[in-house]
């Protein structure tokens, strides 16, 4: 040991630690992306972290077909409608394997000679431009240049000086472009290639925290959630993201003529379909901006994060009663939808969250999550408690993670104790909670249990409900006659 003499300081931890912050809403989506489009080819199979509109065009592509872009529909919905961020996206669409080879087709010049190719999914790389079908092929940026159009359509214009002469009035051409029509529900679910050892799909969403710090909050795949596998697969994994986050899934009952083309019909469908979970919600039917068409589930998302965001990213609020960006709800088919109070609280009192049009404009109408009502459990049926139930747990565990393997002694049980304590005091002032503590106690932690490292802290919270049937009695009372004479 040093020899020491004089005054000396040295400092310890805190024994209060402060909350890791979460982000209570992060998006993880799954689904397709034009991804010839992009800056690149990286993103496949690889999540995607987007802070922004341009951001996730540049490196993801964007295009208007949402049918088979579907990645595309939440940008625009995210970034655009309801300006909330981040946003981290999984494209399941493969250029390896979603694809489709054509050989020697014709093409014809239009009025400005130019030479286009109509057809989506062109991958540039894979063009080859022929003068004669069979022929020696033309070099790209010698005898013509090659560019996608704002429809995705690949656009050739001939290079002054090529081999392409201005009297020439067709090419034949040669490519690969992709093939959105062949990604199934097995894409979109994904899974480990036990050779390779290669993730896809949903079960990339186990990368997210390892790779961005982030915790996944709410999970869809917009387009697919309609599908009961891909429900299922969306609702295991809100339980177990890392072995330890809880998050939630939105998902969208099938609005088809085969499916819930009624409102009546919704509910039936969601039982038989086994859309009924804590963890995850259930929206019916689309919605509807100009001439964009929206799954309900995607503009939610909007909803949730916004608000969310108005509220220090506490998600005690629900997100029902709140503006949505359409002025109209349909079915698949296109046709419009009509609802009332009446209707929409019927669906409602199914666990199916719904759009409404009755005061102040079209707004998100719902507070259940699926497994309303055949649970009942405050903290299981209304979307705000559940919430906010995963949002504690999720942060109790980044906050004391760094507290696994110390010593099991007073310092550490105070530690916690306190630290939870003040944090939940903390929360109900500002009025998330109604109140809260955290208590360790003895017969929660038996001497078995201590010898073998297990500590046991019980945390006690109250979320505040909303406020979803607010009733007034309206009472004639007589003594008011009195007023006549004086």
């Amino acid at each position: 040991m040093t020899y020491k003499h004089g005054v000396h300081v040295s400092e310890v931890p805190t024994s209060v630690v402060p909350p890791v912050q979460t982000t209570a809403g992060l998006p993880v989506v799954v689904g397709t992306a034009p991804i010839h489009l992009a800056s690149s080819r990286e993103y496949v199979n690889k999540p995607f972290l987007a802070y922004s509109y341009s951001e996730a065009v540049k490196n993801l592509g964007y295009s208007s077909n949402w049918k088979n872009y579907s990645l595309c529909e939440f940008m625009k919905s995210h970034f655009r409608l309801f300006n909330v961020s981040p946003v981290v996206f999984i494209n399941v669409l493969d250029p390896e394997r979603h694809k489709k080879d054509v050989t020697n087709v014709e093409i014809n010049s239009d009025a400005t000679k130019v030479f286009k190719v109509e057809q989506d999914g062109v991958l540039l790389d894979t063009l080859k431009v022929y003068l004669t079908a069979g022929g020696e092929e033309l070099k790209q940026n010698v005898d013509y240049t090659a560019a996608f159009d704002s429809n995705g359509n690949v656009v050739i214009s001939p290079i002054s000086g090529g081999q392409i002469s201005p009297s020439q009035t067709s090419l034949f051409v040669s490519y690969t472009h992709l093939d959105p029509s062949m990604v199934t529900s097995t894409d979109i679910i994904g899974g480990v290639d036990a050779v390779t050892g290669k993730v896809t799909g949903l079960e990339l969403i186990n990368r997210v925290f390892p790779m961005f710090r982030l915790v996944p909050g709410l999970i869809l795949a917009p387009g697919w959630s309609s599908d009961p596998v891909v429900a299922a697969v969306m609702k295991a994994k809100t339980y177990n993201i890392n072995g330890l986050f809880k998050a939630m899934a939105l998902t969208d009952l099938d609005c088809k003529e085969n499916g819930a083309d009624l409102y009546s019909e919704a509910p039936s469908w969601k039982d038989n379909n086994n859309y009924n979970d804590p963890n995850t919600l259930v929206f019916w039917p689309k919605v509807r901006l100009g001439e964009e068409v929206y799954h309900l589930s995607t503009q939610a998302a909007g909803v949730i994060c916004k608000t969310d965001a108005e509220n220090d990213d506490i998600p005690y609020v629900s997100p029902s009663n709140k503006n949505l960006q359409t002025n109209g709800i349909l079915v698949d088919d296109g046709e419009e939808v009509i609802l009332g109070p009446e209707q929409a609280a019927y669906l409602n009192g199914q666990g199916i969250v719904t759009a409404l049009n009755f005061i102040g404009g079209w707004k998100l109408w719902g507070n259940r999550t699926s497994a309303y009502p055949s649970v009942t459990d405050v903290k299981d049926s209304f979307i705000p408690v559940r919430r906010m139930f995963n949002w504690i747990t999720n942060t109790v565990i980044l906050t004391y993670w760094k507290n696994v393997d110390n010593p099991t002694n007073r310092r550490l049980i105070d530690a916690v104790v306190d630290g939870l304590n003040i944090w939940l005091n903390g929360l109900t002032t500002r009025g998330a909670l109604l109140g809260g503590r955290v208590a360790f106690h003895q017969e929660e932690n038996p001497t078995t249990d201590l010898l073998n490292g297990i500590v046991r802290f019980h945390i006690y919270i109250a979320a505040p409900t909303p406020a979803e049937d607010i009733d007034f009695v309206v009472e004639f009372d007589v003594n008011y006659l009195n007023t006549l004479f004086e």
